[in-house]
């Protein structure tokens, strides 16, 4: 990799690191980073350059709407820890309660009622949490 690529990568890295911490909170990047070694290292550096430093960065969409997309996709693939994550980051975000219901109540249409009903679950327990 040339120095220019590697300039490009610590760039990308730093702005998803900032976009991360923003979105998620320090204190959960702060737990991830931690956890990382010598197994996940590789990991934790491709979500934070390219989910965190180019598509959550990307300015073609807000962050809110971003979490109205991502609390959705995490309901459809019924990735239910990561729902729990993107749920404090919705509200992170500037989405209310009722906002969150509403996406919730989307995706019973679109990705089947039981799904929703963990996901509802879920967000209860994070939402309930907060207060």
């Amino acid at each position: 990799m040339s120095e220019e690529q590697d300039a490009a990568e610590a760039g990308r890295h730093a702005r998803g690191m900032r976009t991360r911490r923003t979105v998620l909170g320090d204190a959960h990047v702060d737990r991830a980073v931690a956890r990382t070694d010598d197994f996940t290292a590789d990991f934790q550096d491709l979500i934070t350059r390219y989910a965190w430093g180019e598509i959550w960065s990307r300015p073609g969409l807000d962050r809110r709407t971003r979490s109205c997309i991502t609390l959705t996709a995490m309901v459809a693939g019924g990735h239910l820890d990561e729902l729990a994550m993107h749920v404090r980051a919705a509200r992170r975000n500037g989405l209310t309660r009722e906002e969150i219901k509403e996406v919730l109540l989307q995706t019973a249409i679109y990705c089947g009622v039981p799904a929703a009903n963990s996901a509802f679950a879920v967000a209860q327990r994070v939402l309930a949490e907060e207060e």
